[in-house]
């Protein structure tokens, strides 16, 4: 029986390229830039907050679609444009009033490992660099982008056995009118 890794997270704090993304970044002609969102990963970030759990996110570049996607799943704390994660990481502890036993952080590429290597557990995907997979207690089955921070979800809550209920309103046999 495997070890309940995720059984005290109250934050999941998330990289967004190459963790909520699968790292790409498309530009339009005029210069937009385009990101594609798993909605898997979506629902199990919204099964997360509705449960009471926080997720985070903590990223190096600055989008305006990184906004959008955080706000529709309620996701808070949302740090853009932060070149040195690990600064934030005291300031996000005192917003949530949480310690860094409290944490888990999934980031994928080098600007990841000082805050990887300060949370309580430390996860990536498969197609992180060698760096970051030496310092992660847990890599991913699935990839960043494509199921990656569902699959993590779904561990916490189950880890905490809130699993059942969170997903009760999809699973629930409706009534039999009368």
């Amino acid at each position: 029986m495997r070890k309940a890794l995720f059984k005290n997270v109250k934050l999941l704090l998330l990289d967004v390229d190459g963790i909520m993304t699968d790292g790409s970044i498309t530009y339009t002609n005029t210069g937009d830039e385009l990101k594609s969102f798993s909605t898997k990963d979506g629902l199990g970030i919204r099964l997360l907050v509705d449960s009471g759990i926080h997720v985070g996110v903590v990223t190096a570049r600055e989008s305006k679609i990184v906004e959008k996607r955080c706000l529709e799943l309620g996701i808070s704390p949302v740090f853009q444009n932060i070149k040195n994660k690990a600064e934030v990481f005291d300031l996000i502890k005192h917003e949530l009033n949480i310690t860094k036993e409290d944490v888990c952080y999934m980031g994928d590429d080098l600007i990841d490992i000082p805050l990887l290597n300060i949370s309580e557990i430390s996860v990536t995907v498969p197609e992180a660099c060698d760096e970051v997979k030496k310092v992660s207690d847990y890599i991913t089955i699935q990839n960043g982008g494509k199921g990656a921070v569902r699959e993590v979800c779904e561990k916490i809550l189950k880890d905490q056995e809130k699993w059942e209920t969170a997903i009760l309103k999809y699973t629930k046999k409706p009534e039999p009118d009368c």
